[in-house]
């Protein structure tokens, strides 16, 4: 029977809502093909907080009026070249793709920072799933106890209608144990204290019908099988040699570099690491060349530390940030928003090394063949064995895809 036909049999919004959020995605899953082994089990997304110069980075325009003092060198990819500040970056470049003809219409900081993580522009009538909340729902957490989606160094875009269980596990300061998963109490008197919860919980649910309390009740679950995992250690960087740790960089963006291969070498499908600091309005290139003197070693420690330990076939690493930044410099010696042309990056799981698209001498605008945030996300998905075209239900019934019409970028899928 259509659902449009069996709601006017009278079952009501409220039941609906519920077939529509369980059931209908249920059915959805059932009825899918058989997903294809992913390339990537897990994926890190680097986030570059606050939109990153692509003149400071990958696409440097020195000689031009727009570049400014920054310098290019050449890398151990042949034809690609990078800002003179990434020389670690430079030194595994035959591991990357670059992709310097993205575009996007979005020039707000929250509006695009929602884009980049969930392949849609914000709108007041759903909240859609962040990649990572899609590949928590769809691939699971590991069964060790630990997260499908970490998010390190400050919050990340959650899973929307997928129900808060398949957000983000935030930890703002990477390198140790998350707070508060030490139980100050014995295992007989926590055990006590969950089946009292339960028990309430039951009770909140027989009186009020709300379908918060399963979500409610799996985010509870997740936390005590993260407490009570031996994996936990893995948030803990001191046991990893001090080579390894100076590598990555005495910095929160290193260790939480550090911290995201330890945690995809256990299972986790889903990496966040935040660096702030990017929105360079003044003094942009002073600015600039602080910040890749963190992510720059950071970056390059995980794509060979990933490689060294055989993950990196596995491991899609995604540098991403809000937008680009405006190739005229401003009055104040900073660049602007510019959503108009950007660029990302990728390396690992099969990604074809090389560079995909180009800008105008100028890096104002693409020339020749462009990408939006959609199609780069689908890509992601791909990797990750997700179907990029399927739909889900929203609560209010809309399907809802995994991007918004975005289909994988076909010149870095090996």
């Amino acid at each position: 029977m259509e659902r449009r036909n069996f709601l006017k049999l009278g079952a009501g919004g409220f039941f609906g809502a519920l077939l529509s959020r369980y059931a209908l995605a249920d059915a959805t899953s059932l009825a899918a093909p058989a997903r294809p082994a992913p390339k990537a089990k897990s994926i890190v997304l680097l986030w570059m907080n606050g939109g990153p110069s692509h003149l400071e980075t990958w696409d440097p325009k020195p000689g031009h009026a727009n570049g400014g003092p920054t310098k290019a060198i050449r890398t151990a990819l042949p034809g690609l070249s990078i800002a003179e500040h990434m020389p670690h970056l430079a030194a595994v470049a035959s591991k990357l793709a670059v992709l310097r003809g993205m575009t996007s219409k979005e020039g707000n900081h929250q509006r695009a920072q929602y884009l980049m993580h969930t392949g849609y522009a914000p709108t007041p009538t759903v909240t859609h799933p962040s990649l990572g909340g899609w590949i928590s729902k769809e691939l699971g957490a590991p069964p060790n106890g630990l997260p499908a989606f970490v998010s390190l160094g400050g919050p990340s875009f959650g899973a929307g209608f997928l129900g808060v269980q398949n957000g983000p596990f935030v930890v703002q300061k990477a390198g140790s144990a998350p707070d508060n998963t030490h139980p100050e109490t014995d295992d007989a008197r926590f055990s006590r204290r969950q089946a009292l919860l339960a028990r309430a919980e039951q009770r909140f649910a027989q009186q009020s019908g709300s379908p918060m309390v399963d979500d409610r009740r799996a985010v509870y679950a997740r936390a005590t099988a993260l407490m009570q995992s031996k994996n936990l250690p893995d948030f803990d960087v001191t046991s990893e040699p001090q080579a390894v740790r100076d590598a990555y960089g005495d910095t929160d963006f290193g260790r939480g570099c550090l911290v995201a291969r330890r945690l995809v070498a256990s299972g986790v499908r889903f990496v966040e690491v935040v660096q702030d600091g990017w929105d360079t309005h003044q003094n942009n290139f002073e600015r600039t060349k602080n910040q890749l003197g963190i992510v720059d070693p950071a970056m390059a420690a995980l794509i060979k530390d990933l490689d060294q330990h055989g993950l990196l076939a596995s491991t899609l690493v995604v540098w991403l940030g809000d937008f680009g930044r405006t190739p005229r410099i401003n009055a104040n010696d900073g660049r602007d928003h510019w959503p108009q042309a950007w660029s990302c990056a990728l390396a690992g799981a099969g990604i074809k090394p090389g560079v995909v698209g180009a800008t105008d001498a100028g890096g104002e605008k693409v020339v020749g063949k462009s990408f939006g945030v959609p199609d780069l996300l689908a890509t992601c998905a791909k990797l990750a064995g997700l179907d990029p075209s399927k739909e889900v239900l929203s609560p209010i019934g809309r399907p809802i895809a995994v991007t918004d019409g975005g289909t994988p970028i076909a010149e870095v899928l090996a």
